[in-house]
């Protein structure tokens, strides 16, 4: 009976993936990651030194007091007010680490200036401690800043800039000295979806149980639970099951969007957008506003003055309105041939998007940015 319903729990399996085998499949690692390499961000505050002449100015306050305190760490007494320096910046320290950066391990490091600094070229980020946002510590950052461009002042006050001063990394300027905690334990893996969708979990759960038997389950839209089975328990076996589970291939599934850059005319909208059967009728009005001098000369030997006034002209052009009906649009290709066809430009399908989405016919979700 055992053989018997493993056999049947098979076929099963088979056929509920067998019609998504058929579409674009992809990695599960390409999807997904596991919640142990969960990314951490660190931030910090810090100094740069060694600037010529570009950092902070007297009236950064925060940038002074900073400069004093570490003075003060140092065994030297410096009085605030008499502290007046153009070679230190204030900046945010930023980073991330993930379960995979044991202690002794170097990361990159951002630093970006928070005062009226107007460059950071040349500078050294002196040691800054970096923490998460529970105030936990796990490394520190010191290193020479890479721009990656200049900022070069001229004598008569014009200056070139060449790429952004103000925002620099420290490659390899970061060291661990706390690992990040890991997530499950010995048994178990979590795979958290980038994309939290029911869907998605569910095809990953029947592929990861197609390859290993009954090993996985969704605990939600975002995360699957995956048992390590007993055979696999070392840790060489275990790396080996990670690495084949994060190469099994699933066909991922996405609500239907549209999303809208009205800023600058982008619009992206996904594979499931669909319209329902409506007419539409598209037009443009055209307002023109011409104005022509008009020179008001006086008579010969009186005392007037030539007087310049201009005369407006206004002109109003209605485009004759396009008329089409939209039979149901199932793809995105039938869309955009049938917003072609009416001659609609990115300003028009936003307007036509939007107008869709009120009267009910978009059948996907709206995003404006």
């Amino acid at each position: 009976m055992d053989v018997l319903k493993k056999l049947l729990t098979l076929i099963v399996l088979l056929a509920i993936t067998s019609g998504v085998f058929a579409a674009n499949t992809v990695r599960i690692k390409d999807i997904t990651h596991y919640r142990s390499d969960a990314e951490i961000d660190l931030i910090g505050y810090g100094l740069i030194i060694g600037l010529d002449g570009s950092g902070d100015g007297k009236g950064t306050q925060f940038t002074i007091q900073a400069l004093v305190n570490m003075m003060e760490r140092m065994g030297l007494t410096v009085n605030p007010k008499q502290v007046k320096v153009k070679n230190v910046a204030a900046v945010m320290v930023t980073s991330r680490i993930t379960s995979a950066h044991q202690p002794g391990s170097r990361i990159d490091v951002t630093v970006s200036s928070v005062g009226d600094a107007t460059s950071l070229q040349g500078g050294m980020l002196l040691m800054t401690p970096l923490s998460s946002l529970e105030g936990i510590v796990y490394g520190v950052a010191q290193g020479a800043i890479s721009i990656g461009g200049f900022n070069v002042q001229l004598d008569d006050g014009n200056k070139i800039v060449n790429n952004y001063t103000l925002v620099g990394r420290v490659p390899g300027g970061g060291l661990v000295q706390t690992s990040p905690p890991e997530g499950g334990d010995n048994k178990d893996l979590y795979l958290t979806l980038l994309n939290p969708d029911y869907t998605t979990a569910s095809r990953i759960v029947d592929r990861v149980n197609l390859k290993y038997g009954l090993a996985a389950y969704a605990v939600d839209e975002a995360t699957v639970r995956v048992r390590v089975p007993d055979s696999l328990a070392h840790p060489n076996d275990r790396l080996k099951f990670m690495s084949t589970v994060g190469r099994l291939r699933v066909a991922p599934d996405a609500v239907a969007k549209v999303v809208i850059n009205e800023k600058t005319g982008t619009i992206v909208a996904g594979q499931h957008v669909s319209i329902s059967p409506v007419a539409l009728a598209h037009g443009n009005i055209t307002i023109s506003v011409r104005t022509t001098p008009v020179i008001s000369q006086p008579n010969a030997f009186s005392d007037g003055e030539t007087v310049v006034t201009s005369q407006s002209r206004l002109t109003v052009e209605e485009e004759m309105a396009r008329v089409v009906r939209l039979p149901e649009i199932v793809t995105i290709s039938q869309i955009a041939t049938a917003l072609n066809n009416i001659g609609a430009t990115p300003r028009d399908i936003i307007a036509i998007f939007q107008a869709l989405k009120e009267t009910g016919a978009l059948r996907a979700e709206l995003v404006m940015m």
